[in-house]
């Protein structure tokens, strides 16, 4: 399967031209938004569950199969500017046949620059600070992408939401990357021309979310869909993402609220959707060579092609709609989180982990760096800082052991 970061890196190697940049190259060193003195981790999470009622009042609240339309309409009215810019956007970035009717393809690739919008301008409302700045990039040949950025910010050290839609022809060794399905591959073989390679178009947004706070955890998803020329009588498309979390530190309350908002969405489509994709997000993000997962999991799927696309459309709209409310009350919560250096130290060790399973075993990631693909955007997923100390080793029964017991033997949540 492919995570957020692989499939960057796959489209990177179609991106061969940079036109526009609107905003300065984020560059920056560690700094400490707050140290205070430590206290015990009940006091912590006794002072920051007192604000879960403020930052459920700011965003929508824990009940995102509710609240998540509200918090929409509050982000962005449904005709509003990001509506408009959406539009704009596949006007120029989509081919004339793509653009025809009301096709799978124009209502994917529009729903995800929506969407990019909407999680922006809440992601930079919560900041209350920096701003997004989108580099905008087009491919020879078809297509492009639109990658935006927030760095040093009150709230984020770095977030980044990027868009592709690219299309042309598909090399057949870039498809056996894009999937590990092997009847999928097979269909592809068989229908490869003497070129070795198919007319595809893709579409995908990721993201990827790094708070200062240590007590405010890591997010990031991916929604993606691939789709090849006469796919409707050939079955050779498929849909794949997923969302997950990185926190440093284990506060079960928000866990159990991040894996509900996805279960619930889920269970609206398919009673068995989540148990099988939280599994699937548990086994694909091991560090294999630390014996332990990068994050707390979420959901994640890969090669979707057993039922009609229409309805893995809504699924993965469903999915992706949810981002706001499932993750942005949590960050409302630990925002002001007291912190001391060493919960800063240990924060930056677990990035540390984030950056080894990136480049160590994601697949798209390394595949992309191999073979001259974009930097910027295969990259886009890693931390501005990180740390590694030699030998470290966690006191017993601290917070850091709590969560490290966890990655080594996740669970169920709910």
């Amino acid at each position: 399967m492919m995570s957020p970061a692989s499939f960057v890196g796959l489209l990177a190697l179609f991106a061969t031209t940079i036109l526009v940049a609107t905003g300065p190259a984020t560059h920056g060193h560690f700094e400490v938004a707050r140290s205070t003195p430590a206290r015990s981790t009940n006091t912590r999470i006794t002072a920051a569950t007192s604000r879960m009622q403020t930052a459920g009042k700011l965003f929508g609240g824990f009940s995102s199969a509710v609240n998540r339309r509200d918090i929409g309409a509050r982000v962005i009215a449904a005709e509003s500017p990001a509506t408009q810019q959406a539009e704009e956007l596949m006007e120029t970035m989509l081919r004339p046949q793509d653009k025809a009717g009301d096709g799978l393809r124009k209502r994917f690739a529009e729903n995800i620059r929506r969407a990019q919008l909407e999680i922006c301008n809440a992601i930079e409302e919560l900041d209350g600070g920096a701003k997004f700045h989108e580099d905008a990039w087009d491919r020879e040949g078809g297509g492009g992408g639109r990658t935006r950025v927030l760095a040093k910010g009150n709230v984020f050290e770095k977030a980044g939401v990027a868009l592709s839609v690219v299309y042309g022809n598909m090399p057949l060794k870039a498809i056996s990357v894009a999937t590990e399905d092997p009847k999928i591959i097979e269909r592809a073989k068989a229908l490869a021309d003497e070129t070795d390679s198919l007319p595809f178009f893709v579409a995908s947004i990721s993201s990827v979310m790094h708070p200062r706070n240590p007590f405010a955890p890591t997010m990031h998803f991916n929604y993606r869909f691939f789709d090849f020329e006469n796919s409707s009588e050939n079955g050779l498309w498929w849909f794949g993402g997923g969302t997950d979390i990185t926190p440093s530190y284990l506060v079960e309350e928000d866990i159990k609220h991040f894996h509900q908002s996805y279960k619930d969405v889920c269970d609206k489509h398919d009673p068995e959707f989540y148990s099988r994709f939280k599994s699937w997000a548990d086994r694909y993000f091991q560090i294999k060579h630390r014996g332990e997962t990068r994050g707390l999991g979420g959901i994640f799927f890969d090669d979707m092609n057993d039922r009609d696309p229409e309805k893995i459309f809504a699924f993965s709209k469903d999915c992706l709609d949810n981002v706001v409310s499932a993750y942005v009350p949590i960050v409302a919560k630990h925002k002001d989180d007291d912190f001391t250096q060493k919960n800063k130290d240990w924060q930056q060790m677990r990035r540390g982990r984030y950056v080894e399973f990136n480049l160590v075993y994601d697949r798209g990631t390394t595949f992309g760096l191999r073979t001259g693909g974009r930097v910027e955007s295969i990259l886009m997923s890693l931390p501005e800082t990180a740390r590694w100390e030699y030998s470290h080793q966690v006191e017993p029964n601290s917070p850091e052991a709590e969560i490290l017991e966890v990655f080594k033997n996740p669970r169920d949540w709910v």
